[in-house]
C-alpha cells in the first residue's frame, strides 16, 4: 500500500493548484497508484482564521474517507485554536494537524506552540510540519516567507518527546542535527521524501542509514507538486524492498493507527 502523508485540497492564495477538489487528487492518485493521503487544506495556510479551511477538507474527506485522511490546520496565535482543534479532531475525526509557524506569525519555540502540541498529542494526532509550501521561485512577489528553521524544529522535538511529528517539504535534513546519527533527539519524528534526493547526494539513502528505514515516509506535496518525481525516487532508490515498503506505507499506516 502507498500513503502520502504530504497532499492538500483547496484552492492557494497565490496560484492556481490543479486537482484542488477530492475526485480530482482521487483521479490522479489513482492513475499514480497511490492508495491514500493525508489532506490538509492549502487555503488555510493564509487564512488568518484557519477553520473555514478545515471545515471543506472535513467535507471533502468525509465523502471519500477511505482514501482520504484528514489533517487540521490550526493556528495557535488565534483565540479559540482550542476550540478549533476539538471540533477537528472529535466532531471531524482528523487524524493529525499541521502547523505554519512562519505563515501565521508564531515560532515552534513559543510556549502557544507548545500548548497546542500537548493538546493535539494528547488526543494521540500526528502533528505535520511542513518547512517550506512553495520552491522559492514559483513564490508571489507579495510574500517573502522563510522555511521553517531546522533549529526550531529539534527544540520541539527535543522539548516534546511524548509528541509524535512528521516533518515534510524540507530538504537538507542530512547536514542538521535532524539528520543525524546519535543526535541525542527522541525518535519521535519521520521525515517525508517530496523533496529529498535519491541519487545525486541521496540524501535518502543518507537518512536511512543515520536514522533507519522507520523513519523516512512518502510524501509528494501534491497538488503543489507533481507526484512523479516522490514515486521515482523510490523506483531508483537503492536500498533492500522492505525497506522500501515501510517508506511507501507500512510507517506511515502505523502512525495514522494510534
Amino acid at each position: 500500500m502507498t500513503i502520502d502523508l504530504n497532499a492538500y485540497l483547496g484552492h492557494f492564495a497565490f496560484r492556481r493548484l490543479p486537482q484542488s477538489t477530492g475526485p480530482e487528487l482521487i483521479r490522479l492518485m489513482d492513475r499514480r497508484r497511490i492508495d491514500k493521503a493525508a489532506v490538509s487544506s492549502a487555503s488555510a495556510i493564509t487564512y488568518r482564521n484557519t477553520q473555514p479551511g478545515n471545515d471543506d477538507v472535513a467535507a471533502e474527506a468525509r465523502a471519500h474517507a477511505d482514501r482520504l485522511i484528514p489533517f487540521a490546520v490550526i493556528n495557535p496565535s488565534y483565540a479559540g485554536w482550542l476550540d478549533d482543534l476539538k471540533e477537528c479532531h472529535e466532531r471531524y475525526g482528523m487524524r493529525g494537524v499541521r502547523l505554519y509557524p512562519m505563515w501565521h506569525g508564531y515560532r515552534l519555540t513559543d510556549g502557544v506552540c507548545r500548548e497546542l502540541v500537548d493538546a493535539a498529542a494528547e488526543r494521540k494526532m500526528l502533528i505535520s510540519i511542513p518547512i517550506r509550501v512553495e520552491d522559492p521561485r514559483q513564490r508571489s512577489w507579495l510574500v517573502s516567507v522563510p522555511d521553517t528553521p531546522f533549529d526550531d524544529v529539534a527544540a520541539l522535538v527535543r522539548a516534546r518527546p511524548a509528541a509524535r511529528f512528521a516533518l515534510v517539504n524540507g530538504t537538507g535534513y542530512a547536514g542538521s542535527v535532524l539528520g543525524k546519527a546519535d543526535s541525542g533527539l527522541p525518535a519521535n519524528y519521520v521525515i517525508d521524501i517530496a523533496l529529498l534526493t535519491a541519487v545525486i547526494q541521496n540524501e535518502i539513502g543518507q537518512l536511512l542509514t543515520n536514522l533507519g528505514p522507520d523513519r523516512l515516509v512518502f510524501g509528494t506535496g501534491m497538488p503543489f507538486l507533481y507526484p512523479d518525481p516522490a514515486l521515482l525516487k523510490l523506483d531508483v532508490l537503492d536500498a533492500p524492498e522492505p525497506a522500501k515498503a515501510k517508506i511507501r506505507g507500512e510507517n506511515a499506516a502505523r502512525l495514522l493507527s494510534r
